[in-house]
């Protein structure tokens, strides 16, 4: 303060032809702050007058600088408040003086305690730190900060909070409250947290951290509030390093140019025998002594609180510069009341050393506080900063500059339970949140970090995921492919039978009016070819991804070429019989038969219901692909061309079974027929191939589900197409090429006159 005082009266510029003065006194911390306020009140006779607008009082002093306690500037800004005196704290935290209703004179030129808050709270962040101990003095400056950090750090969990007891009159603890300290240091030694937090003033902690080094604590990390967090008192109690790691919240460094040489020049200017006295008071030369003994103490701190004392007298000086309306010239002298300085104060703003200097709203100046660790090998400079707390309410912080008390100088850590690895959720143990155990996601669920770590969400229904996923992936989709083997052997097998069947068609286009082919159906065949090779071009949409139309093809086409063939092999059967037996039967039905083409009309009502049974499936069971999740396999999903693929099939197949059993009927009792007119074996054995492959297929519906049933599905597709083309028309096409001398009508001839000798 004197030295910032005799800086503004020796400038030309700030306060021009006026000289300030002041006033110190010692508040004894707490004991002693009543007086001394009361002493600033009076007026020239010393006496406190009351009156109801003190607008022309005038007090001993302009503006009090002080006290350096947040208990004590409180309480006595509620003095001065009273009597509109501007307050300047350098020291105190507390969000108390915010309050411009009540204390509308009270301004800190050191940030507030929810700052110095957020400073630890980015300071547990950085390190990860979320189980920890919070002891704090039984006083308003420990409950005020417990309030507002149990208030802030909702991501950290309190493993011990413990009150220190304070002594309430006396600076001596008694053997109750020093019984209580030992018990708080017996609980932190047993807690699980390494990192504890003490909200206290520094009046308490000698005694609690000798208490400590005596009961052995070690190997832990301490934060201190800037109440502590460069007392050298403390960091000069013997054994203290072995405390462990401690850190603290403290207000930023300032170097002050000509500080150190003004305080060791009146030291050694001093009057030896006048520095005798061990007692200091207004003459303040007599305490050179005492100033010089706590030169190293003073260094060792760094110019922090000097640095809000030394603004605090320029705060005061640039307010009374506005006031005075001074200039480079001078200053207007006049009669100034403490009233008429508030406002100026608030509206100071000027940069000093570097630092900009103004109040906020609440009256305190912006973020002040840095991160300082306690180094013990630097007696010189024990409070080194590691971080620096930016205005933006980021830490940056120098990892180089930090030395731990752990082996290989690592991180301690101090958490409840470690973090879960990728896809483990949290399973609470306790009612803390920071204490669970880890349990792996199920398949088909995941983990999202940033919605819930305590639940695993189910994957959408197009998506899947392994056991402890983090996200969920879209489901395999299997289908049959082209390049697999089955699907291979299938085209193969129904390009040979189209390549057959056209091969066939040509050879019965050639001999159309031989007898072979006339007792094969005549014009009627070319209807069944067309139909199988139309059938055969199907064959390819079973494979590759399914789609609408491919889906509507499989519905639709294959089916009724099937009906159109085995309409016309149940025609033909039943038209052979009618000629040998039903012609002397019944004449008269068979005239009917041949004069109206009845197997055309019997194959055009056929085609029709089975077009209507078709068109009647299509509506009730729409041919959409549709995903099927396999209950074996529930990461893939397989496409299926509808919903009830059992209930189409069999719709589809109804009108086919019929004929099929139609056709075999007829064989039967055909069998006695003339060989060459004579197509039993033929028929059944096309008709087998139908039967056996229904019964694969409705055998692998009931039993599997998906890519399989496709599978059989097109397999009984082109076994059913190629029974007909080879099995029906094959044995024609040999009976042409190998046997000519039976593809005459002598020949047919002569065998009709030996099936009729025999039934003769």
């Amino acid at each position: 303060m004197r030295f910032a005082v005799e800086q503004i009266n020796n400038s030309s510029t700030l306060l021009p032809g006026v000289s300030l003065g002041y006033e110190m006194v010692d508040v004894c911390y707490l004991t002693n702050f009543i007086h001394p306020i009361l002493y600033f009140l009076a007026n020239k006779h010393s006496v406190v007058q009351l009156h109801n607008n003190y607008t022309h009082y005038q007090p001993r002093v302009l503006a009090v600088i002080g006290p350096d306690s947040s208990q004590a500037v409180v309480i006595a800004a509620q003095v001065l408040s009273l009597f509109l005196v501007p307050q300047i704290s350098y020291t105190a935290t507390t969000n108390e003086l915010s309050d411009r209703k009540r204390f509308p004179t009270a301004f800190q030129t050191i940030s507030s305690m929810e700052q110095q808050i957020v400073a630890m709270q980015l300071l547990l962040k950085e390190f990860r730190w979320n189980w920890i101990n919070i002891l704090y003095s039984d006083d308003d400056y420990g409950r005020q900060n417990l309030k507002l950090l149990r208030a802030r750090a909702t991501e950290i969990c309190v493993a011990l909070q413990e009150v220190i007891p304070v002594p309430q009159s006396s600076q001596m603890l008694s053997l109750e409250l020093q019984g209580k300290i030992k018990s708080v240091v017996r609980k932190v030694i047993h807690s699980t947290a390494k990192v504890v937090i003490v909200l206290s003033l520094e009046l308490i902690l000698p005694f609690f951290f000798q208490e400590a080094v005596r009961q052995n604590v070690t190997d832990l990390v301490w934060i201190a509030t800037e109440a502590w967090a460069t007392e050298p008192a403390l960091y000069n109690i013997t054994d203290l390093w072995r405390l462990g790691t401690i850190l603290g919240v403290a207000v930023k460094e300032f170097s002050i140019p000509g500080l150190d040489d003004f305080r060791v020049s009146l030291a050694e200017g001093a009057n030896e025998q006048a520095s005798d006295q061990t007692t200091c008071n207004q003459e303040c030369d007599q305490c050179l002594r005492a100033a010089r003994d706590a030169e190293h103490s003073m260094r060792a701190q760094g110019e922090r609180t000097d640095f809000r004392v030394y603004s605090s007298v320029y705060i005061v000086a640039h307010a009374l510069h506005r006031l005075l309306g001074c200039n480079t010239t001078g200053c207007h002298k006049r009669m100034v009341y403490p009233w008429q300085l508030v406002p100026e104060v608030k509206r100071v703003n000027f940069s000093l050393l570097n630092e900009r200097i103004n109040f906020r709203e609440r009256g305190t100046i912006p973020n002040s506080f840095e991160i300082i660790q306690w180094k013990w090998d630097q007696p010189n400079n024990p409070f080194q900063k590691i971080a620096s707390y930016s205005r933006n309410k980021k830490l940056l912080f120098n990892i180089q500059n930090i030395s731990w008390h752990t082996p290989n100088n690592t991180v301690p850590i101090s958490v409840c339970s470690q973090q879960c690895e990728y896809g483990q959720r949290r399973k609470p143990v306790t009612v803390s949140s920071c204490c669970f155990e880890c349990i792996d996601c199920e398949e088909g669920t995941f983990l999202n970090n940033n919605a819930n770590l305590y639940n695993c969400q189910p994957c959408p229904a197009d998506q899947w995921s392994n056991a402890r996923s983090q996200k969920c992936y879209p489901k395999l989709l299997k289908y049959l492919e082209w390049q697999e083997g089955i699907a291979v052997v299938l085209l193969l097998f129904s390009v040979l039978g189209l390549v057959a069947t056209v091969v066939i068609s040509v050879i019965f286009a050639i001999h159309l009016h031989t007898p072979v082919v006339k007792s094969a159906g005549g014009r009627m065949c070319f209807l069944m070819l067309a139909s199988l090779i139309i059938g055969f071009i199907n064959v390819p949409v079973y494979m590759g991804i399914p789609t609408e139309f491919k889906c509507m093809c499989r519905q639709i086409v294959y089916t009724l070429c099937f009906t159109v063939c085995i309409s016309c092999l149940t025609v033909r059967s039943f038209q052979i019989i009618s000629i040998f037996k039903m012609a002397a039967r019944l004449p008269k039905a068979y005239s009917y038969w041949m004069k109206y083409n009845g197997q055309y009309i019997f194959i055009t009502v056929i085609l029709a219901l089975k077009v209507t049974i078709v068109v009647t499936n299509v509506i009730i069971h729409p041919s959409i692909p549709v995903p099927l999740v396999l209950e074996d396999d529930p990461s893939t999903v397989e496409l299926q061309c509808n919903k009830s693929f059992k209930l189409s099939l069999l719709m589809n197949n109804s009108l086919d079974t019929f004929l099929s059993i139609l056709c075999f009927y007829f064989s039967y009792i055909g069998k006695e027929l003339p060989k060459n007119y004579n197509e039993a074996k033929y028929i059944t054995l096309c008709m087998t191939c139908y039967a056996v492959s229904e019964i694969a297929i409705f055998l692998a519906m009931s039993v599997y589900r998906g890519m399989l049933v496709t599978i059989c599905d097109v397999i009984g597709v082109v076994i059913n197409l190629l029974g007909i083309s080879i099995g029906y028309f094959g044995p024609k096409c040999y009976l042409i090429f190998f046997h000519p001398e039976r593809n005459t009508a002598a020949y047919f001839q002569s065998v009709i006159q030996s099936y009729t000798m025999r039934q003769d």
